[in-house]
């Protein structure tokens, strides 16, 4: 294991030497989510002179970026008589994605704050998803977007070609919750930053399916631990209704179901506002799905492996892609890597942990993501006003 620690400006420029002296590195990589990471720094003064507001903490694992990103907790530093020296500071860290995460989509992105209008939507209609997530980076953090918006150092990646045609209707809307509708909708696709040289790219890519050659299980010695459950869906039928239009009787319905989970389980229905007068762009279909998608019958997935010479997190699979798990009573499982959890100590050493399943298959209680839920709904509900 070889870990570098490197500290850089909004402008990518290193500011110091690297890091060295740290002890419990945490740091996760999240499907289609910021990551988050703390690590323990000694607080000597070349440490402290480049932990500042606005500063990027860098991680290498192994000669390759394992993550990149703001330091969201700069400086939580502690000292005591218990532990004589300098002191410890802790810094909590993410990867590019959350710099994006704190931008809403503008309706009209083009114009200032001030000359937005009440009235208008920012719209996507029968439109390919990652032409859709791009467009709302861009305009709304990237290059493409008033000075003022601009995320130093960001751009957009290669064309990747990924995903399927989908409709998006937002506005005031947090940008990356509208990228992860279109990016589920649109043919499951995902979509990262990655530091190359002075730059922060931003693209889309097509998980892999490596269940085949990507395989976790006791006998191959790359699985430590796993639990697993799944439940119930709690939609397996989306019924969409169309926005009323004033003065006409006509209202569109439309049903968007999961006809397989039905079968298995049973027909759970959902009453859906499609945020649309009718289908014509697809937006009643794209609502139904996302529902279908957030409520589908989750197996929860959480895997603790171990990198072999074969096997390797971030070389032989990543964020997104369909690897298999051989449960220890004979079941084989396939699914998606929705998190990389890497924790690492100089002492210790380091072990990596997946969580792999449905978007339900995390390790927040239900009732965080009942919250969460709850929130982005009210949080649409007020930008229709």
């Amino acid at each position: 294991m070889t870990i570098t620690l490197l500290v850089t400006n909004k402008n990518l420029v290193i500011q110091g030497d690297p890091l060295t002296g740290w002890t419990d590195l945490d740091a996760t990589l999240n499907f289609n989510a910021p990551a988050a990471g703390t690590v323990t720094l000694p607080a000597h003064p070349y440490v402290m002179n480049q932990l500042v507001p606005g500063n990027r903490l860098v991680v290498i694992r192994d000669g390759a970026i394992w993550t990149a990103g703001p330091m969201e907790e700069p400086t939580n530093y502690r000292w005591s008589l218990d532990e004589p020296g300098v002191g410890l500071v802790d810094v909590a860290f993410s990867d590019d994605l959350a710099t994006i995460a704190g931008h809403i989509t503008w309706p009209e992105p083009a114009l200032t704050w001030a000359g937005q209008h009440g009235s208008t939507w920012r719209t996507f209609t029968a439109t390919n998803a990652e032409a859709i997530i791009r467009s709302l980076v861009n305009e709304n953090a990237g290059p493409g977007a008033i000075t003022a918006r601009r995320i130093p150092s960001l751009v957009l990646d290669t064309v990747a070609s990924a995903g399927t045609n989908t409709a998006v209707k937002t506005r005031f809307e947090p940008v990356l919750d509208v990228c992860r509708t279109a990016a589920a909708t649109g043919g499951g696709i995902g979509f990262r930053t990655r530091q190359d040289g002075n730059q922060i790219k931003f693209g889309c890519y097509t998980p892999a399916d490596k269940s085949a050659t990507a395989r976790f299980s006791a006998g191959l010695g790359n699985l430590r631990s796993v639990s697993y459950k799944q439940t119930a869906p709690t939609v397996t039928h989306s019924l969409v209704a169309g926005t009323e239009t004033e003065g006409s009787t006509v209202r569109a319905f439309l049903e968007v179901a999961d006809a397989t989970a039905a079968s298995s389980w049973w027909r759970v229905e959902k009453y859906i506002d499609g945020g649309a007068a009718d289908n014509t762009g697809g937006e009643l279909t794209a609502a139904g799905a996302s529902e279908i998608a957030e409520g589908a019958s989750p197996v929860e997935l959480a895997v603790t492996t171990v990198d072999t010479a074969d096997l390797k997190a971030g070389r032989d699979y990543g964020l997104g892609d369909k690897v298999a798990v051989a449960l220890p009573h004979g079941l084989q499982l396939t699914d998606i890597v929705r998190s990389i959890h890497l924790a690492a100590s100089p002492d210790e050493g380091e072990q990596v942990s997946s969580v792999i399943g449905s978007q339900d298959a995390t390790r927040d209680p239900r009732i965080v993501q009942l919250v969460r839920t709850l929130n982005r709904r009210l949080g649409r509900l007020e930008t229709r006003r």
